[in-house]
């Protein structure tokens, strides 16, 4: 998301916490400048791959990064009701976070008394 009354790096904001862009608060961007940062794809990837949840109550919702329809689980901000990110976004944002280089993201480990899911990087 943009905030059009600021300059610098306050122009960008994650949808899911409205936090701005910095060096250590990366993103990744989808459509239309929607972003979301690693601590909130963290927690989102926590959610939907680790523990399997993610909110289902209302199936179809339009995902906030791709602006897609999906059926799929999806991870809603619990800052901001109607910023969701579904399971591809999730695992889409996961890969293009881990491939820079600068960024030294890594995608978050289970929970301690989770089982890994199995579940590879790059299933849809």
């Amino acid at each position: 998301m943009h905030n059009p009354g600021a300059e610098g790096n306050e122009f960008f904001l994650c949808d899911f916490c409205r936090r701005p862009w910095s060096e250590q608060r990366p993103m990744v961007e989808g459509h239309r400048g929607s972003l979301v940062c690693a601590a909130c794809l963290s927690t989102a990837y926590t959610d939907l791959v680790h523990l399997q949840g993610g909110d289902t109550s209302r199936p179809g919702e339009t995902c906030t990064l791709c602006l897609e329809r999906r059926s799929q689980r999806h991870w809603r901000s619990p800052l901001y009701e109607q910023a969701i990110i579904c399971l591809r976004c999730v695992k889409q944002s996961s890969t293009a976070m881990e491939k820079d280089p600068e960024v030294g993201w890594k995608r978050p480990p289970p929970p301690p008394g989770v089982e890994p899911s199995g579940e590879t990087p790059d299933e849809p």
